[in-house]
């Protein structure tokens, strides 16, 4: 009997019956339902995400109007911008009928905006900043994985309103150094003018201080002056006393010459008035004598030359009385005048005194005055020169500061606040979640048809051991009748793959291959394991395939495995197989693939060499173990 009979004979078996015929299609579609309809719950979850009911509580009171700053509740806009966002199907509910909801399962989870939401974000304005909080209730007797993309959608909330808050921190920080710079740009100008206006303060101080030094030299010289005068002042002051105390006893003697000179005058007028009338009264006593009249008049005639002199004598004499008397009222004015003199000169003495003590207190202010102007001039050189390097300062300040408008300023805020861009460069790329674990339960669920086919397929034919004597031929055809089945259930879980559920596949050639020596590869292990421990070959096929599930790597990468989990996974075929069909199907690297399918084919030559040996241990003899019956089935 050569090997296309026997797997003849054995597809006749297994199609004798018609419910031989349902059983057998059955064990064929058993990849198809398993892959197929876990993939297919699994296509896309994230698209669904908008049909996930999540409660959304606000208790946010917002921040009180100022001055300069309207009132404002975040946490409306934040809610505001989740529903229209439409990434859940969110509920603004209170916070009771959020937890009624949590305990119900009306709500997968829940989020809740606190009170003091928008206090907080303000308060990175202040000197006592703090962070806002969002509360994420969830329970996970609901859904443990509601709980995880609850952590996510709030993280992403997170970031986002991180994102919006230092975007408007970043602006009004844009703006304050805009509006810094431009009073640094005025500062600049007014320490120029400074710089200018010390520079000339310098030069006037310079001229102060030479004429600064010139008073102080005039001041010097009024004051030796001032001291002259106040001595010389001194010295008319006794000379006038003396003076006015001289005048003063003048006046005194030339008022008693004055009246003694009156007498006289009053005297010599009284004899020179009584002359005529002596002259009478000697004519009169001569004639009355009988001397002749000629007689008589010859001795008047010899009288009135007397009585000329008289006359002009009383003339003189008068004349003199009336200096004398002007003498005597001149000396007198003199006198009085050399009093006020004397009065005068100790006024200009006690003034000269004074003007010596001022002109001395003077030349001592004019001497600090300059020497003060000295060092007003070092201090303006200092302040010309502070100036300058304040302007010099101020302007490298301004070159510094980034002269940009609004727009600018707007992005480089969006920057500030967002400074990263994800861009993401793809080797390889699966389009969906689905996809994503495609490969996985390809592999699995190609184990799991094999393993279901070995239910209903007989591993050797006891028929063609007896009656033949070629273990070679028995095993190919133990392993060809479940590896053309097995080729049937991948074509079909490929066409449920790329065709119903619509998954992209790079390589389609490479995929269907991979899957097709995959369920080979298979069939070989399994048959090896029933031709040597029979029944219980298939319960460790069963105990093989739980290993490789949690060894493969097909959901989370296997460097997250347990030590030896990790190092089965090096070993077992299955994560090989997942590796191969990623590369496959996302348009990774094919000759990775290549290398994963040796791997394969090492682990079928291997199984098969294995079973030859099992097999050729049944042709020379049979165990006791060979006539007992089953354990399984």
């Amino acid at each position: 009997m050569k090997v296309p009979q026997m797997i003849a004979a054995e597809f006749r078996r297994l199609t004798a019956t018609r419910m031989s015929v349902l059983a057998l299609l059955a064990l064929v579609a058993v990849p198809v339902l398993y892959g197929g309809l876990y993939l297919w719950a699994n296509q896309d979850p994230y698209a669904k995400f908008p049909e996930v009911p999540v409660a959304l509580v606000v208790e946010d009171r917002g921040t009180a109007a100022t001055a300069d700053e309207p009132a404002r509740n975040i946490g409306d806009e934040v809610a505001d911008g989740l529903i229209a966002d439409g990434a859940f199907d969110w509920h603004r509910v209170s916070a009771g009928e959020a937890a009624a909801g949590l305990d119900d399962s009306s709500y997968d989870f829940a989020i809740t905006i606190p009170a003091d939401f928008s206090d907080a974000l303000a308060s990175i304005q202040t000197d006592a900043p703090r962070q806002a909080e969002i509360l994420l209730s969830t329970n996970d007797a609901n859904s443990y994985l509601a709980g995880t993309i609850g952590k996510q959608a709030v993280e992403r909330i997170r970031t986002e309103i991180a994102e919006k808050v230092g975007r408007e921190a970043a602006s009004l920080l844009l703006d304050s150094i805009a509006t810094i710079r431009g009073n640094l740009v005025e500062a600049a100008d007014g320490a120029a003018q400074l710089a200018d206006g010390a520079g000339s303060a310098v030069d006037g101080a310079g001229r102060l201080a030479d004429g600064a030094s010139a008073l102080a030299g005039g001041t010097a010289q009024l004051a030796d002056g001032s001291a002259r005068l106040a001595d010389g002042t001194s010295r008319l002051t006794d000379g006038s006393a003396q003076v006015a105390s001289g005048a003063d006893q003048v006046a005194d003697g030339n008022e008693q010459l004055a009246a003694s000179a009156d007498r006289v005058g009053a005297a010599v007028g009284d004899a020179t008035a009584a002359l005529p009338r002596a002259r009478d009264e000697i004519a009169a006593e001569l004639a009355a004598r009988g001397v002749d009249q000629a007689t008589i008049d010859a001795a008047l005639a010899r009288l009135d030359p007397l009585g000329a002199d008289i006359e002009a004598g009383n003339a003189r004499v008068q004349e003199v009385v009336g200096q004398i008397d002007e003498l005597a009222v001149g000396s007198r004015q003199v006198a009085d005048g050399s009093a006020d003199l004397a009065t005068g000169a100790r006024s200009a003495a006690d003034g000269a005194a004074r003007l010596a003590d001022g002109a001395a207190q003077a030349a001592d202010g004019a001497a600090r005055l300059s020497a003060g102007v000295g060092t007003l001039q070092d201090g303006l050189g200092q302040l010309a020169s502070g100036a300058g390097a304040l302007r010099d300062g101020l302007a490298d300040g301004v070159a510094q500061i980034p002269d940009s408008d609004q727009a600018t300023r707007d992005a480089q805020a969006q920057t500030i606040s967002d400074p990263i861009a994800l861009e993401t460069t793809e080797v390889a790329h699966a389009d969906s979640y689905g996809a994503g674990l495609a490969p996985f339960f390809a592999a699995l669920a190609g184990w799991i048809g094999i393993y279901a086919l070995f239910l209903i397929v007989k591993p050797v034919s006891r028929r063609a051991v007896t009656a033949l004597h070629s273990p070679l031929r028995v095993t190919l055809a133990g392993w060809l009748t479940p590896g053309v089945l097995g080729a049937l259930q991948m074509a079909a879980l490929y066409l449920v793959l790329a065709v119903t559920l619509g998954f992209q596949m790079s390589n389609p050639v490479a995929t269907i291959g991979i899957m097709v020596l995959a369920s080979a590869t298979y069939a070989a292990i399994i048959l090896a394991l029933n031709v040597w421990f029979g029944s219980v070959g298939q319960f460790l096929g069963l105990v093989l395939m739980v290993l490789q599930l949690v060894t493969a790597g097909g959901t989370f990468p296997w460097q997250t495995l347990p030590a030896p989990l990790a190092a089965l996974h090096q070993v077992l075929p299955m994560g090989y197989v997942v590796d191969a069909l990623r590369q496959a199907m996302y348009g990774g690297d094919l000759a990775r693939a290549g290398t994963d399918a040796l791997v394969l084919v090492a682990w079928l030559a291997g199984a098969l060499v294995l079973a030859a040996v099992g097999v050729t241990r049944m042709t020379h003899y049979r165990t006791l173990r060979d006539l007992q019956p089953s354990l399984i089935g």
